[in-house]
């Protein structure tokens, strides 16, 4: 059982800071009123791909860590982009700066493709998990990027 909750920990970490900024953000979302560009997803898939997302972020911390992989330069460049990646939220959601947003995004996309190429030259499978989450923040800088410009 203590292995278990040793391991759930490595996702629990990602999914209760997405949680805690969901819950800061949820007042503020205005999803519904904008004005926004071509494929945009509906407002329920978010909060589906981002937990899956999240679980993943987790999966491969833990596989580095189980394996006794990490250093300190890994473990830096996941927090900061945990923590990137919350703050992208608040910046949009909350303060509605679209265009700060999309630069911060883009510094989020930078980060996550640094920690891919980290975690992969450590383990194939640590770093493979990433690229969903790569794909998906590249897609979400096309959103901002067109929200911004729809709704200046």
């Amino acid at each position: 059982m203590n292995k278990f909750i040793s391991k759930l920990k490595y996702i629990l970490i990602p999914v209760i800071v997405g949680g805690i900024v969901g819950f800061i953000i949820s007042n503020f979302i205005d999803y519904d009123n904008l004005n926004k560009p071509f494929l945009s997803p509906p407002k329920i898939a978010f909060p589906i791909v981002w937990t899956i997302l999240y679980i993943l972020m987790g999966i491969s911390y833990g596989i580095l860590s189980e394996k006794k992989l990490l250093d300190s330069k890994s473990k830096f460049i996941y927090y900061l982009q945990l923590g990137i990646n919350a703050l992208w939220s608040i910046f949009f959601f909350v303060f509605k700066w679209r265009l700060f947003s999309f630069i911060w995004i883009l510094l989020l996309d930078i980060v996550v493709l640094i920690m891919i190429i980290d975690f992969y030259k450590k383990d194939k499978t640590a770093g493979l998990i990433q690229i969903p989450y790569l794909i998906w923040i590249l897609f979400a800088s096309y959103l901002n990027l067109g929200v911004y410009i729809l709704n200046k």
